[in-house]
């Protein structure tokens, strides 16, 4: 047995949005421990530049480095737009990326018509572009930046008038053009699932990336012979987290989020 299939797995975003990849993970890969990072100080990535957003984003896997991680989940799709090429070239562990899923919802509608949901960024990526040319040619795909819903899930707001009607108007432009596939293209928005198939009706699909996002974590780590050992006499699935910003706002909205109490600590990268 290798000491680095011992090592945890790091994953980070701008803020709480990760948590929903970080439970993915811990549905697929329960024996792992996990170090999480969110950069609360300066959430949103969205609304920052591609050169701002690498550079948070290499010193959030300096310090996740630093904590003996042993693979890297970039749980943001504005980061793994801006900066996975980069963190791949900068550092020697293995990272996995979050990818919009562009590809199955493009198999799935029915109407040729499919809604993406993301940051302002994330949005108007050459990223997302080729997505639809590789992968859902011949079908309409519309895309809108909708920063207000990671401000929601930032402060721990996942239901009730407010979110119904922030989500209807944020959501209207894509209603507009009668998808059946609506893609959750930004890691925060799935934490508002049950409340966004509530607004738009049963008649369309709601998909996001988090269980895919698993699977090629555990695969990854199958490839390297990493996995961390099921027979081993620590508890298994010991989960740390971090933040750049108000640790207790952290934990009290991280708790929310995974169901469980999560006390976090601060750091500044």
């Amino acid at each position: 047995m290798s000491s680095v299939s011992l090592a945890p797995i790091g994953v980070f975003d701008s803020g709480v949005g990760g948590l929903t990849i970080l439970a993915a993970l811990r549905k697929e890969l329960p024996e792992e421990h996990y170090i999480y990072f969110g950069d609360t100080s300066h959430c949103p990535y969205g609304m920052r530049s591609e050169a701002e957003v690498t550079e948070l984003s290499t010193r959030a896997c300096r310090f996740l480095i630093e904590q003996g991680v042993k693979l890297i989940v970039v749980a943001c799709n504005t980061a793994s737009q801006a900066a996975l090429n980069t963190l791949r070239a900068r550092f020697s562990l293995p990272f996995v990326g979050v990818v919009p899923a562009v590809k199955p919802a493009a198999r799935f509608t029915r109407s040729g018509r499919i809604g993406v949901a993301a940051t302002n960024q994330a949005a108007r990526a050459a990223y997302l572009r080729q997505l639809i040319d590789d992968y859902a040619s011949g079908v309409e795909v519309y895309a809108v930046g909708c920063p207000e819903l990671v401000t929601l899930v930032e402060h721990g707001d996942f239901d009730g008038p407010l979110v119904e009607e922030t989500l209807q108007n944020s959501l209207r432009p894509l209603l507009m053009n009668d998808i059946d596939v609506l893609v959750l293209g930004c890691t925060h928005f799935p934490a508002l699932r049950p409340t966004i198939e509530r607004v738009i009706g049963p008649h369309i699909l709601v998909i996001d990336s988090g269980s895919a996002i698993a699977r090629r974590t555990h695969a990854i780590l199958d490839a390297e012979g990493i996995v961390r050992p099921s027979n081993h006499g620590d508890e298994a699935g010991q989960l740390q987290v971090w933040c750049s910003g108000d640790a207790v706002a952290f934990s009290e909205v991280t708790s929310k989020l995974l169901g469980y109490p999560v006390i976090a600590r601060q750091t500044m990268p």
